[in-house]
């Protein structure tokens, strides 16, 4: 660890997250070659799945997102397997647009996932996937889920790394009914805000539910200045018949 120790925290959690595509990519047997990465724009321009391009023999895969950069797009252009998705990776269409992969890769992204709910997200890409390579904020608090706009104005600000100034947040509570231009649905229900605070031991369950067996686990430490939210790394596998 001394070669990290003078990282900041954010550049320790994307190690973590290059940690967990290598121990999928690279240690699961048989070795996984094709994946989606979901919702791998914001704030990263797809660098999850080029660390995947760079360092694996990777046949096909999908970039999905519904905001692209013309840095990730440029870099997409030199990858002829790689496929970008520019839509919601929450409809049904797209689930079908990509079709059977290895692995699905979900960054920062599964707490954020409201109708569907992020355990309906699972369970629609459980069906085309045999991994799950997961790197989540993590609740902490309490040993079951919370939709944390049910927690009410002031507590959900007091456990969300967003001011309520933040133009995503700024009057959230009173528009919370109104459509969003964009996503076309009620702003409670859009991905731009955090909406979940998902236990560890309701997310095991149910992927073992859905037959999936945890294969790696990383405590990767407390989110920001959140006391109840800790990023937490899990890759899943598909359990194999008999």
């Amino acid at each position: 660890m001394s070669l990290y120790k003078n990282l900041k925290p954010a550049q320790l959690t994307v190690l973590d997250k290059k940690e967990i595509i290598d121990f999928a990519l690279g240690r699961l047997s048989p070795s996984p070659c094709s994946f989606a990465d979901l919702g791998g724009i914001w704030d990263v321009d797809g660098e999850y799945t080029f660390h995947a391009f760079k360092n694996h023999d990777i046949k096909r895969a999908f970039l999905v997102d519904t905001d692209f950069t013309d840095k990730a797009l440029t870099k997409a252009e030199k990858h002829p397997a790689l496929q970008t998705i520019q839509d919601n990776f929450g409809r049904q269409e797209v689930v079908e647009k990509i079709g059977p992969v290895d692995a699905v890769f979900m960054f920062d992204v599964l707490l954020h996932q409201v109708s569907p709910d992020w355990d309906q997200i699972l369970e629609m890409y459980s069906r085309i996937c045999s991994c799950f390579v997961i790197f989540n904020q993590q609740w902490t608090r309490e040993g079951h889920t919370v939709r944390l706009l049910d927690l009410g104005e002031k507590e959900y600000f007091a456990n969300v790394p967003h001011d309520p100034e933040h133009p995503n947040y700024k009057g959230l509570f009173d528009r919370l009914d109104e459509i969003h231009p964009q996503h076309e649905r009620k702003i409670r229900d859009i991905h731009n805000i955090w909406q979940w605070g998902i236990s560890d031991k309701d997310l095991i369950a149910k992927m073992e539910a859905m037959g999936f067996g945890l294969q790696y686990y990383k405590n990767c430490g407390q989110f920001q200045n959140l006391k109840h939210f800790y990023n937490h790394a899990f890759v899943f596998s598909k359990r194999r018949a008999g």
